[in-house]
């Protein structure tokens, strides 16, 4: 049961710079590229996941420079899909993009066969409702601080809007829309819904002003509200509560939680090519990406040892 609350918080990755303590965002936009802050002046470890996948990326941090290197330049041929002998802000786009799926079909693979109990190549309802909450339908808990009905009630209205053709079974498509709802356009009404219900204390179906802010900060009376909440307050007027009429309805969540207009493949593109492009002429040859590969995947060990891990790819 403990993997069900690890798997309803990976589906609620946060974003932003915030303190993580005080603050949380639900803009889904994508699966995001790292769960890191994005922080240059500290370090390139977001770039590094957003470039190589997050699993690749703990692979190269324990690699020294010279096979960081050597692994990076295998990575730029494959890159190069036009062969020109330089990396386009496209190309990079491309792919970041793949790393990104990569990552989410491993994650799928990996719990694939904690839920395929029959090994019928497919997850039934039940198989995942008997594996998540087998433990409470046995010896239900009325005392529980988890609401397990209404959970459970959540990922079967979950399941059933990823299955798309209604034989209450999920093939591997249809599992990835349901562990990655945000990355699917027939998932967002459901993604939408979830979040009005886990912010909406007063029932009515819709987000206000207190709903908003009350999700993202707890007031302290001992300390003065910070300045990022009083930032929010202005953009939930101005922004987020487009018809103004004081609280947020599903289309303006929606909005908010998978903004259309904001590609983070394409912002990261844009950043490693700014770091990266020493002659500025829009593109990158193979020498700058080496030339800056702590941007790209960085290096944290000066030898080899037990970590080191080589993959037929490179």
């Amino acid at each position: 049961m403990f993997r069900h609350f690890l798997m309803c918080f990976a589906l609620c990755i946060v974003y932003g710079s915030s303190k993580p303590t005080e603050r949380k965002s639900r803009v889904h936009d994508e699966e995001p590229l790292s769960n890191l802050e994005h922080d240059d002046n500290k370090n390139y470890d977001y770039d590094h996941e957003a470039f190589l996948g997050q699993e690749e990326a703990k692979t190269f941090d324990q690699l020294p420079p010279e096979e960081s290197k050597r692994r990076l330049s295998v990575i730029v041929d494959k890159m190069d899909s036009n062969k020109d002998g330089f990396i386009s802000e496209e190309e990079l786009k491309v792919w970041i993009k793949n790393a990104q799926k990569k990552h989410i079909y491993s994650s799928v693979e990996r719990q694939w066969k904690d839920f395929d109990m029959n090994h019928d190549g497919l997850i039934s309802w039940d198989e995942y409702k008997n594996v998540t909450y087998g433990s409470y339908l046995d010896s239900p808990q009325p005392d529980s601080e988890y609401n397990y009905t209404h959970m459970m009630w959540r990922d079967e209205r979950r399941f059933r809007a990823a299955d798309r053709n209604g034989d209450t079974t999920a093939d591997k498509h249809e599992f990835t829309a349901f562990l990655h709802p945000e990355d699917h356009e027939h998932m967002k009404d459901v993604v939408v819904q979830e979040t009005i219900e886990d912010i909406d204390r007063n029932g009515d179906g819709f987000i206000d002003l207190q709903e908003y802010i009350g999700d993202m900060y707890t007031a302290d009376d001992k300390e003065e509200e910070p300045e990022w909440v009083t930032t929010e307050r202005q953009q939930f007027s101005e922004f987020r509560d487009k018809n103004h009429d004081g609280k947020m309805d599903k289309e303006e969540t929606l909005d908010w939680i998978l903004p259309s207009d904001y590609d983070h493949a394409e912002a990261e593109a844009k950043h490693l090519l700014h770091e990266s492009d020493k002659n500025q002429d829009g593109k990158l040859a193979k020498k700058e990406i080496l030339d800056k590969y702590d941007v790209f995947v960085g290096s944290q060990v000066t030898d080899f040892g037990e970590a080191l891990m080589r993959h037929d790819e490179f």
